[in-house]
């Protein structure tokens, strides 16, 4: 197969609608994030952190795989044109995230305190917690109505409805966030315990979580509705021999969602035991009162802004996962080659400069944005920008393992980089002493491990070769070039402009620096740049530049 062949990249258009609303959500996430994060304060960020740890890992055993699992099955039916019996494995999805989403809500809700003080050793991050409760039925079952867009090829209600999400999450998580914090001031008074604000506050934001999924599953109930008259049709044109029972279909989720769960709870779990291991080394080390403040400054500043670019690597593997499972129901190996080729060029064209600029820029951005300590959050994103490459990569190995029907690889690979990442972790900042440093320098050990494991895994399962001049060096070169100009342009608009102007400007042209380079030194064709949502007009813009 050619890059030539449109064809062959129209995950790449549906993986770039997703990245876009991708994007996007995570830029509102970020932006309502400043004034969350400066009215309830660092200490509050750090009880919101804890509260969304647990949560997350319970959103990862009753629903988080749902999407995946269901996009995986639904996409390798309706390869065959199996259309009832990929309607079938929806309904059995659905009842499946029912009671999973059912269960977990019901286990956060009345088992907060024990899982806030237990696990976190924060037991006032109870309070938010009980919050995001309901939030696991919504998500679960808005799960298994994306997969089973994804599953027959359209990322659009997905996107949509994650921007829709994101925007009420962000409205109703600062007013909220606002609201509670005033009232935690009221219950600290009466309580003479200053803490209980900060909690309250957290609660508030969390609020919006739930808020957001809600509105979120409106719209997508919605777009079910709208195409379902399609989905008939296709139904009517069904050829399949035999329609499956639901015990089998049940079976079948089952067997299909355990190794992903297993894979993205080691992935994932590392965060939780992060700040498990963090607060009790703090609590050991006589730090309890700073505890909870560090890990917002962690959570809240440093991963605030390295998560955004990881989210295309993200909107990729959900884009890529069904495309690679039909290309191997089909056995057209070269084709899934392909997409894993092309796929991984486009999360490096992005990550990598992402990863300089934010070491460039971090201190002034983080100086904009939030009020309170700057200096930490500076140094931590010097130090671990490069993060957003290994988990960016990571994150899409991942997936092409898991839609290459290797499920259980990457819960092994996980597991043996948790294994080192735990390890480096207590030795940095039990031994060493280096705080939040440390928990820095583990992450990216995990990261990178994971990426080693995952692509010699893949080059062994798939027969695949990584190409390296255009997915890695010229993206680097591009990006040296663009970081050395960001830094000049900064130097010099910083001593006669204000920061915001200066971090605007230098920015700005250093897009403009990175993609002209990349042009130059060939790092992209013209028809993968055709593929990419508005690509004919990013084209016809070079060409007129002579770019191409």
């Amino acid at each position: 197969m050619t890059d030539h062949n449109p064809q062959n990249s129209n995950f790449i258009v549906q993986g770039g609608i997703l990245a876009v609303a991708g994007i996007i959500s995570r830029i509102i996430g970020f932006v309502y994030r400043i004034p969350l994060q400066n009215t309830i304060g660092d200490a509050g960020m750090g009880y919101y952190s804890a509260a969304f740890q647990i949560y997350s890992i319970m959103l990862i055993i009753s629903s988080y795989s749902l999407p995946v699992a269901v996009s995986k099955l639904v996409a390798a039916r309706a390869a065959k044109g199996q259309y009832r019996n990929a309607r079938r494995f929806f309904h059995g999805a659905l009842l499946f995230a029912i009671l999973t989403g059912g269960a977990t809500c019901l286990i956060a809700l009345f088992g907060a305190d024990k899982l806030a003080g237990n696990i976190m050793s924060m037991p006032k991050s109870a309070i938010a917690l009980r919050m995001l409760a309901p939030t696991l039925l919504i998500v679960a079952v808005m799960g298994v109505i994306r997969g089973y867009f994804q599953g027959l090829g359209t990322m659009v209600p997905t996107a949509f409805s994650q921007l829709i999400e994101q925007i009420v999450n962000a409205v109703i998580s600062v007013v909220a966030g606002v609201y509670l914090f005033e009232y935690g001031g009221k219950v600290a008074a009466l309580l003479r315990d200053d803490a209980y604000q900060s909690a309250w506050g957290a609660a508030g934001g969390t609020l919006g979580t739930g808020a957001g999924a809600l509105a979120g599953l409106i719209v997508l109930l919605i777009m079910f509705l709208v195409h379902k008259r399609r989905m008939k049709k296709n139904i009517v044109r069904d050829n399949a021999k035999y329609v499956d029972s639901y015990g089998k279909i049940f079976s079948v989720i089952i067997v299909t969602v355990l190794p992903v769960i297993l894979s993205t709870t080691i992935y994932n779990i590392s965060d939780t035991i992060d700040q498990g291991l963090f607060n009790y080394v703090m609590d050991t080390k006589g730090y309890t009162a700073i505890k909870a403040e560090y890990w917002g400054i962690y959570s809240g500043k440093y991963r605030v802004l390295t998560n955004v670019p990881i989210a295309l690597a993200n909107a990729l593997c959900s884009s890529m996962m069904p495309s690679l499972a039909a290309c191997m129901e089909n056995g057209e190996r070269k084709l899934a080659r392909h997409k894993v080729a092309i796929g991984t060029r486009f999360v490096m064209m992005i990550s990598i400069p992402c990863a300089v600029g934010l070491a460039i820029l971090g201190r002034p951005l983080i100086s904009l944005m939030f009020t309170g300590e700057v200096d930490i959050p500076a140094v931590l994103l010097r130090m671990g920008s490069a993060s957003v490459i290994f988990y960016s990569l990571s994150t899409l190995s991942n997936g092409v393992l898991q839609g290459i029907d290797k499920m259980k690889v990457p819960v092994r690979n996980a597991a043996i980089a948790l294994v080192l990442h735990i390890g480096i972790l207590y030795l940095t900042i039990g031994v060493l002493d280096w705080k939040l440093y440390g928990v820095v320098v583990s992450c990216m050990a995990f990261g990178l491990l994971m990426c080693i494991l995952n692509w010699i895994s893949i080059a062994k399962y798939l027969n695949y070769h990584q190409e390296v001049r255009r997915t890695f060096v010229i993206p680097l070169i591009s990006s040296i070039v663009m970081g050395g100009v960001v830094w000049l342009l900064y130097f010099i608009l910083a001593k006669s402009s204000t920061e915001l102007v200066s971090v605007l400007i230098s920015s700005c042209v250093g897009v403009f620096v990175y993609f002209v380079v990349l042009l130059l030194l060939r790092g992209v064709r013209e028809s993968e740049l055709k593929s990419l949502p508005g690509g004919r007009v990013i084209v016809a813009i070079a060409k007129l530049f002579r770019l191409l």
